[in-house]
């Protein structure tokens, strides 16, 4: 377990549409989504219906505590009605099975790529 870990956000913003790039690092905590959070709240202020892209690298990303899972699950019930494709760039199995399963807590599109360019190439597509 590494004891470095966070999440890092970028966001781009044009009127509705919304592009967020995460990178996950280390073991998330509960510490980490409270600093995430505001940050999601703060982009998708004063849009009522937002088209969300997310590119996710995950290639440093080991896992949750369990108080983080959970915020990851509420964050999901959250605010899963305004993603429209998330594309997660990871290097391990059960990331991509984990994919799968955040998929159900979201109305848009999620997949699991191997491959940067492939991900970001699938979130431009129309």
């Amino acid at each position: 377990m590494s004891y470095v870990h966070g999440i890092h956000l970028e966001v781009d913003r044009l009127d509705d549409q919304v592009f967020m790039e995460l990178k996950a690092v280390g073991t998330l905590t509960h510490s980490d989504y409270e600093k995430i959070t505001p940050l999601i709240e703060k982009a998708l202020e004063g849009i009522d219906d937002p088209i969300v892209n997310v590119y996710m690298d995950g290639t440093d990303f080991e896992g949750w505590d369990l108080h983080a899972a959970w915020d990851d699950l509420k964050l999901g019930l959250r605010f899963g009605r305004k993603f429209n494709k998330i594309a997660i760039y990871g290097n391990q199995h059960w990331q991509e099975v984990m994919s799968k399963v955040g998929s159900w807590f979201v109305s848009g599109e999620v997949r699991y790529f191997e491959d940067s360019l492939e991900a970001i190439s699938w979130l431009r597509e129309e």
